[in-house]
């Protein structure tokens, strides 16, 4: 089960019944696992990723990043791993898309950042997206 009591019992209350809350728990598992594929995704290719990071030695507001690669894992409803831009890499907890461009593909991500970091940060391809 990946709803804390406090949820479940909530869920219950509302009248689901124990498999109705099981089946919720197994949805949010799967949504997160295709969440965490299409990040994959996002940061599979080559070329300039932009970001929203503040960053001591920039005033700019638009990050570039050279390169970028993350690997991620998925247990139940959590979502960690690690993010690697420009030879230096940071902790990731949570992500999620935020905007898909015309043809499906994902335009706009946002990650939690841990250490040295410890911020949502917003990731895109195309500066203007951002």
């Amino acid at each position: 089960m990946h709803f804390d009591p406090r949820v479940q019992r909530a869920l219950e209350e509302a009248g689901l019944d124990a498999d109705a809350v099981a089946d919720a728990s197994d949805r949010v598992a799967e949504l997160v696992a295709r969440d965490a594929g299409r990040l994959r995704e996002f940061f599979d290719g080559d070329g300039v990723y932009y970001s929203d990071m503040e960053m001591a030695h920039s005033a700019a507001s638009v990050q570039e990043h050279a390169s970028a690669d993350v690997d991620l894992f998925t247990h139940g409803s959590d979502l960690r791993g690690y993010l690697s831009l420009d030879g230096w890499g940071v902790p990731v907890e949570g992500g999620r898309i935020l905007r898909e461009d015309d043809g499906g593909a994902t335009a706009v991500v946002e990650l939690s950042l841990g250490d040295t970091v410890n911020d949502r940060v917003r990731f895109a391809r195309e500066r203007e997206e951002l």
